[in-house]
């Protein structure tokens, strides 16, 4: 069956999926209408992040039957239409969860010791360690919003530097196991407790947008917001106010509403540290999501095949 990848993949996963008697066509950066062209006679289609399998696009590929994204999350997805054509959708939910995890507490730290302005004055010829006074995550309050895979491993790290940790998920019915030392809460307790509170839950319908003016109120004013999970999260617009005003001391972000968000207001200001969308940015997850990626669509082509 032929199988067209629209975002770079690993060679060895596209090697794996061939070495299982499947054509693979690369048409990087395609989207659209040549989208749809490309598709013609393929029967999977194996994305990242970057392409957008619209309803246009699954109304237009008559032939296709497998959407694979290496990667969490299926917003660049729409799924109730694949749903709707009879399109299997699957993901690779575990390859990315400690590069995000390690980019969440990584940001922590970097803010908290400002590592990029001390790195930045040093490098100028400056010395002053006065001006880069920090503070210690040890001790301190982290609230996890979304406690699934990534919100694990982040706990487990946070742990480590001796932080309280308490989580809001609910949709897990059961908590899980080996984790009775995070507090489970709401949304509505985690708000004006937490020192840092972390996003880690996916964009539907119901989360957009669920971090907003409102939310951002609770929050303490020595807060700092942390989106590590999807742009669309939190309104920037109530973002930006917040910390403007000094209602919110900081917030770390590595994803946007629009990417790349371009000369985004946000991005101006100081107590903002913010970088392009790296959480899966490691060779170990880009490995992994590569050969998660090309397991999945073989076993999705080999039960149509059934």
């Amino acid at each position: 069956m032929r199988v067209l990848v629209s975002d770079p993949l690993a060679p060895e996963a596209l090697a794996r999926v061939r070495a299982a008697g499947h054509e693979v066509v690369e048409r990087i950066g395609v989207k659209g209408p040549d989208l749809v062209q490309a598709l013609d006679g393929c029967r999977a289609l194996l994305v990242r992040g970057a392409t957008k399998v619209t309803a246009d696009v699954l109304r237009g590929a008559s032939t296709l039957r497998v959407v694979v994204r290496a990667g969490t999350g299926l917003d660049n997805v729409d799924v109730a239409e694949a749903e709707r054509r009879g399109v299997v959708v699957r993901n690779t939910p575990n390859a990315n969860s400690v590069s995000v995890a390690e980019l969440t507490v990584g940001m922590m730290l970097a803010f908290e010791r400002h590592i990029p302005a001390a790195a930045l004055d040093l490098r100028s010829g400056r010395w002053e360690k006065v001006r880069f006074m920090g503070r210690e995550l040890s001790g301190r309050r982290l609230g996890l919003v979304g406690f699934g895979r990534i919100g694990r491993e982040v706990a487990r790290r946070a742990r480590a530097f001796e932080m309280e940790v308490r989580a809001c998920d609910p949709l897990l019915a059961a908590w899980p196991a080996g984790f009775d030392w995070v507090r489970r809460a709401t949304l509505e307790e985690l708000l004006p407790a937490a020192d840092f509170l972390s996003l880690h839950v996916p964009l539907t319908p119901e989360t957009r947008g669920m971090i907003g003016a409102r939310e951002l109120a609770r929050m303490g004013e020595q807060a700092v917001l942390i989106n590590c999970g999807r742009g669309g999260l939190v309104d920037e617009a109530a973002l930006h106010i917040a910390l403007e005003s000094g209602a919110l001391r900081g917030a770390l972000l590595d994803t946007f509403a629009e990417e790349p968000p371009g000369r985004l207001p946000l991005l101006a200001l100081p107590n903002v540290l913010a970088v392009p969308h790296l959480g899966a940015s490691t060779l170990e997850a880009q490995r992994r999501a590569g050969e998660e990626a090309a397991e999945v669509v073989i076993e999705a082509l080999a039960a149509i095949r059934d």
